[in-house]
């Protein structure tokens, strides 16, 4: 009877280790964030979406108490990445990189692979507007030296990053505006742009200021896609000012995977926030030419509904024969 007694007794101690245990284990795994987060950007190494990344790594890392790996999944302007963000597990470890006007545009012109509403925007934390440039070597100096090559040159190559995308849209809108023959040539990202008005691959780029920023002295600006001109570009003159009703810019923000839980998102949504508040960040993103940008996740979705009807027109005004 001893022995029977000590063997329950044994048993009992065994039970309630192994329940301590897992309740342990059931209060570590609902704490978030517990393990590295990877932060996939969609487009090339070397663009907007990835100078603005590197510059919240460090912060994310310290609010969220893990690693934050930064990983590119390129290719369809984007949409390649996006379409993968529909299937990716919801629970918060993943999240992705995310473009407007891109997100809006890519559905309404073809099989994205996903829809604008699969992508759950938490936070859009910055914008650029659109700049048209050339090379310092350009014969063309001024934008109205750019309307007479394009006339003279019927079909000249403007570069950009995407299709449909921001830049490609700005380019279509000025053509349509002037009456002129251009022909966008997409790229995976601002990075691989920037290598092919470089290398003289094209003629000109429909890129953004904060690329231009970075490439100022090998550069020469000719109008920006803005309703005034931009005080940390005083000297380039707007499109608007010189006659043609073009202002076009992106917004880049971070989504989730749908059926990402509630809790999830509001973690990530507020710490998105605070990195937005960082001096450093403020003062590195906007001599960058970076705009900072403050939607939360559901002034996020209000602004995605606001610019659906705009480019869905635009998408219609501008369609290539």
């Amino acid at each position: 009877m001893e022995r029977f007694n000590k063997r329950i007794l044994s048993l009992i101690l065994v039970l309630v280790v192994l329940s301590l245990s897992l309740t342990s284990c059931t209060k570590k795994a609902a704490v978030y964030p517990s393990t590295p987060i990877t932060y996939v950007l969609c487009f090339d190494p070397g663009g907007e979406s990835d100078i603005t990344a590197r510059f919240q790594q460090p912060v994310l890392t310290k609010l969220s108490g893990v690693p934050i790996a930064i990983s590119y999944i390129t290719g369809g302007g984007g949409g390649t990445g996006w379409s993968q963000l529909t299937t990716t597990t919801p629970d918060g470890y993943t999240i992705f990189g995310t473009n407007l006007p891109h997100i809006i545009v890519q559905p309404l012109t073809g099989n994205a692979g996903y829809k604008t509403e699969q992508i759950d925007n938490i936070y859009m934390f910055e914008s650029t507007p659109c700049i048209l440039v050339v090379g310092q070597n350009s014969p063309i100096r001024t934008f109205d030296d750019f309307l007479k090559y394009a006339k003279a040159h019927p079909g000249m190559s403007v570069g950009g990053s995407g299709e449909p995308s921001s830049n490609s849209l700005a380019l279509a809108r000025l053509a349509q505006l002037s009456n002129l023959t251009l022909t966008y040539v997409s790229f995976t990202g601002s990075g691989t742009a920037i290598t092919a008005l470089l290398g003289g691959h094209v003629d000109a780029l429909m890129t953004y200021t904060s690329t231009f920023i970075q490439y100022k002295d090998k550069w020469l600006p000719l109008a920006v896609a803005t309703e005034g001109r931009l005080g940390i570009l005083p000297d380039v003159p707007t499109f608007k000012e010189l006659g043609y009703d073009l202002v076009e810019k992106a917004y880049r923000g971070v989504a989730v995977p749908p059926g990402t839980p509630e809790n999830i998102r509001k973690v990530l949504e507020q710490a998105f926030e605070k990195v937005n508040q960082d001096p450093e960040v403020i003062k590195e993103m906007e001599n960058l030419g970076f705009i900072m940008e403050n939607y939360n996740e559901a002034q996020s979705k209000a602004l995605v509904d606001q610019l659906t009807p705009y480019y869905t027109q635009l998408l219609e005004t501008t369609k290539k024969p």
